[in-house]
């Protein structure tokens, strides 16, 4: 049971879980956080829209939708933030046990 244990930890699995599972945590949140505060605000600016999603540029047939890609532009930019500051201030980057190196 100590190999498994060990071999778990040298490979990164817990940091990887660990990650995996904050990460759908604060992506939810930060998605929220967009969607329900910030796209809002921005869409004061526009022309009478109540999220940012809503914007499009209609070209002949097709809707080119650049509120919403404009709205998971932000969304991935907040989320990268949180995650890079989250590793560095917690020192995640550390939780993996290292191999010991022969030679």
């Amino acid at each position: 049971m100590r190999g498994f244990i060990d071999f778990i930890r040298e490979q990164g699995v817990v940091g990887f879980a660990v990650g995996f599972i904050l990460g759908g945590a604060i992506s939810a949140l930060v998605k929220s956080f967009i969607e329900d505060i910030v796209s809002p605000v921005l869409a004061l600016g526009t022309s009478n829209l109540s999220t940012l999603t809503e914007a499009y540029l209609q070209v002949g047939s097709a809707k080119i939708m650049w509120g919403s890609f404009l709205n998971d532009l932000i969304n991935f930019i907040v989320l990268a933030f949180v995650v890079y500051f989250a590793v560095k201030i917690l020192k995640l980057d550390k939780l993996d046990k290292k191999k010991d190196k022969v030679g």
